[in-house]
């Protein structure tokens, strides 16, 4: 036969990472299976994909070694002889570059990884086959990690998911994240978030006096100790905005954000997640304390002596300390981090939390790259926010 004709076939295949296929005679060459890949010859109903193997009689045109489950057809036409010397590798790259039927839709993320967003029911039966197709041609691409963004109400397609390799990433109320990584090198997806984010708020009226409360609940429960208020960031809530709702919330105080006093980092807090709480300071705006009775024993004023004094605080130095910047504010000899409003590169809002004594945003100059430092406060004067 020519070097013109070649064998026509529409077979799909199931190999994984441990096979490879060699051409040669006109022949296809199945090297023993992998310890953990399928040993039968799976077909993909109403799912095609037609791929060039050029298949010589006298010489092996190449291998291919393919992701696990890699489903590939190969058919065969009459073409020209000057084609004949590409590999069958290079065949197969060349088709990866054309549309194909039977792909997952998922968009492409800045990491060269591969969102998968279900939206509407896929029975396992052909979500799987499906899935791995597409994680073949992934690969080919170069692409790493694999997002599955699970609604609930597709909590059946997890065990599967997970048999072909997936992990657990996150879980939110609608949704469940699973995570893959693609090629044979380390996973460098990034894990969860590692970190919940707290306040505790610094409320100072103008006689000295702290505004304090006396807990229903956890670990305060029972122990008579007057502690400041504190509370959870929300989800896209900003910590000056958390700790003026916390404040109102709890107590009925509207307030003013001032600055960031100081803030604490923990490990195995909550569900091994690490905790930040960030100490803020507060100026009140009213004073008549209407507290909430869910949560709260108590709520007062109290003074910035009798808080600072407590024996709990006395005793346990994360809070001796917190107390004690407490008071050093109070008489104006400490400064702590402003909230500057700035734009990421992303061009998204956000805020730069330092000490702005020394630097101006609007008249701050530019000298061979650094800032010059403008004078904002008297040194017996107390910083206020630069920009609300």
């Amino acid at each position: 036969m020519s070097s013109n004709l070649h064998l026509l076939c529409n077979i799909w295949l199931n190999i994984s990472d441990k096979q490879m296929i060699r051409i040669r005679h006109r022949k296809l060459v199945f090297l023993l299976p992998g310890k953990n890949s399928p040993s039968s010859v799976s077909l993909l109903p109403n799912r095609t994909r037609l791929c060039t193997a050029l298949l010589s009689s006298s010489s092996c045109h190449g291998f291919w070694k393919g992701s696990s489950h890699f489903k590939a057809s190969l058919s065969t036409r009459k073409i020209s002889a000057s084609t004949s010397s590409l590999s069958f590798k290079e065949q197969i790259e060349a088709e990866s570059r054309v549309e194909h039927v039977g792909l997952l839709n998922a968009v492409e993320d800045k990491y060269e990884g591969i969102v998968i967003e279900m939206k509407e029911p896929m029975d396992s039966t052909e979500f799987i086959p499906l899935l791995r197709a597409s994680i073949v041609k992934w690969r080919q691409q170069g692409k790493k990690g694999v997002w599955i963004k699970l609604p609930i109400g597709l909590v059946g397609l997890v065990e599967p998911i997970v048999q072909e390799g997936f992990r657990y990433h996150h879980a939110e109320p609608d949704y469940l994240m699973l995570a893959y990584w693609i090629p044979d090198t380390p996973d460098t997806l990034p894990e969860n978030a590692s970190h919940r984010v707290g306040i505790g708020a610094f409320v100072l009226n103008k006689n000295g006096e702290v505004l304090v409360v006396k807990e229903r609940s956890g670990g305060f429960k029972g122990t008579g100790v007057w502690k400041l208020p504190t509370g959870v960031v929300g989800e896209g809530e900003d910590i000056p905005s958390a700790s003026i709702r916390e404040v109102k919330e709890e107590t009925g105080i509207d307030a003013e954000f001032m600055e960031v006093l100081a803030f604490r980092q923990s490990h195995q807090s909550f569900f091994r997640k690490s905790d930040l709480l960030f100490i803020c300071m507060l100026r009140p705006r009213s004073f008549d304390i209407q507290k909430q009775d869910l949560e709260l024993e108590a709520a007062q004023w109290m003074p910035i002596e009798d808080y600072v004094n407590q024996p709990y605080n006395k005793k346990h130095q994360l809070f001796k300390y917190v107390a004690e910047i407490c008071k050093t504010k109070a008489k104006m000899d400490y400064v702590g981090l402003s909230a500057v409003p700035v734009a990421s590169a992303s061009n998204k809002a956000a805020y730069l939390y330092f000490n702005n004594t020394y630097f101006h945003q609007d008249s701050a100059k530019k000298s061979h790259g650094l800032l010059q430092p403008v004078k904002l406060f008297s040194s017996s004067c107390q910083p206020s926010l630069v920009a609300k």
